[in-house]
């Protein structure tokens, strides 16, 4: 994981004096390449010993190898993607429009390649065999997670699984204390803090379901209810209706997961596609 999404995870978690640094921080990573640790820390209204504590927090060994290492990763990222200036830095009103969307492609692509290379193959196999063994799946998730377990569940259905995508959360919660060890229960949430998606998990190991956590945050709540954690990786601009980027890396992941149970009976999921474009086709205008 490159050190501008680990800052950016870390927001969610961090108490509030290293939270307002990690914020500034991701808002515009060069501002520590251009300070000394004591003109971020009257940036950030904390002093310096909070920084030093920042630092610590996201695994970086002080505020010198803070520097070269978001120097160095955003001269990489910069030359990958073509940037002029600026490349790291919050979606701001002084970006012109191609500014912005090469921002928010950039952003994208990170998260899609970030989340793809951290994923753990043991986990992620596990996750696959015990979606490959269930009678029924049982999908959920709020606001814009939700929309990655809809899309999730119509691949599942698309190839004969049994899917349940549910959208309510006292529904979600009553289908799973009702789950039983044929079942698998799958919760989505980036922040790892979302309450209804936490209590559906654990509704759900309470009723002897094994669970699957898909989330940004590795010691969060929801990460902690999940028998099976993958986790997801990206860097949200601020400037968004809803989750944008995290929304990519959600999708990225889901679809290794489906593609994953797919191939397990490859000829079964063929045959399934087959027949269901043809069931849709005739509804398809001419």
């Amino acid at each position: 994981m490159s050190i501008q999404t680990r800052i950016a995870g870390a927001a969610e978690t961090l108490p509030p004096s290293l939270a307002r640094i990690a914020r500034a921080v991701s808002d515009n990573p060069g501002i520590v390449v251009d300070s000394t640790i004591t003109e971020l820390a009257a940036i950030c209204e904390t002093s310096v010993a909070s920084v030093v504590r920042f630092c610590r927090s996201v695994d970086v060994d002080g505020y010198a190898a803070l520097r070269m290492a978001l120097a160095a990763e955003l001269g990489r990222e910069s030359v990958q993607f073509s940037a002029s200036t600026g490349f790291g830095s919050e979606i701001s009103l002084d970006d012109s429009l191609r500014e912005a969307t090469a921002k928010v492609a950039a952003l994208e692509v990170l998260a899609i390649e970030e989340t793809i290379a951290g994923l753990d193959d043991e986990r992620l196999d596990e996750a696959v065999a015990a979606l490959d063994g269930a009678q029924r799946i049982l999908l959920f998730g709020i606001g814009a997670s939700g929309l990655v377990a809809a899309d999730f569940g119509q691949k599942l259905l698309r190839i004969g699984r049994a899917a349940v995508i549910l959208t309510d959360a006292h529904v979600a919660s009553a289908a799973a204390a009702l789950s039983a060890d044929d079942t698998i229960a799958v919760g989505i949430s980036q922040s790892g803090t979302t309450i209804e998606t936490q209590r559906f998990l654990e509704a759900a190991r309470g009723a002897g379901t094994k669970t699957i956590a898909i989330t940004g945050v590795a010691d969060s709540t929801v990460a902690a209810s999940g028998d099976v954690v993958l986790l997801t990786h990206a860097r949200e601009p601020r400037l968004r209706a809803g989750a944008m980027v995290s929304r990519i890396a959600q999708l990225a992941l889901v679809d290794c997961l489906f593609v994953g149970v797919a191939r397990r009976r490859r000829a079964d999921a063929v045959e399934a596609l087959q027949r269901t474009a043809e069931a849709t086709q005739v509804l398809r205008a001419e």
